[in-house]
């Protein structure tokens, strides 16, 4: 009985650690998820400019020890990788999603692996917020902050 117990508790402790909520139309909610699929494909790819065109042209960036970086130019600039490096795993889990009119926020965790010129890789997690915005029928993000977890 206490086994059973102690199962039941730990599946649900489970479940609810790893609940999304989200919030707005099923179609808007669609959308990000998709853009967030797209975003991490574009990564992966090293297809710069798509990543660029996944922001807003006013948008914003807070990467970890950086300064703020703003615009699609230098948005760009910031994800072109060096020569002989490569994103070979990047994944976005939505924790939450919030549609209010045209404009939204989501906060989850995310996780990557990166290959190095010399064929070694290290991977990498953390967690984010990305607000977002609704642009000619499209959700764009506007600010994305992110800090990685130390494993």
């Amino acid at each position: 009985m206490i086994r059973k117990l102690m199962a039941t508790t730990l599946m649900m402790s489970c479940l609810f650690a790893n609940a999304q909520t989200f919030q707005g139309s099923q179609k808007q909610i669609s959308q990000i998820l998709a853009n967030i699929q797209s975003f991490s494909k574009h990564v992966m790819a090293s297809d710069y400019d798509a990543i660029a065109d996944a922001y807003t042209d006013d948008a914003k960036i807070f990467p970890n020890n950086r300064e703020i970086i703003q615009g699609s130019d230098q948005i760009r600039d910031y994800w072109v990788l060096p020569e002989g490096v490569s994103t070979a795993y990047h994944k976005i889990t939505p924790l939450e999603i919030k549609i209010k009119g045209k404009e939204a926020y989501d906060y989850g965790l995310y996780e990557g692996t990166t290959r190095r010129k010399d064929g070694s890789e290290v991977s990498w997690k953390g967690k984010y917020v990305i607000i977002w915005k609704r642009v000619a029928g499209d959700w764009k993000m506007y600010l994305d902050i992110w800090n990685r977890i130390a494993d």
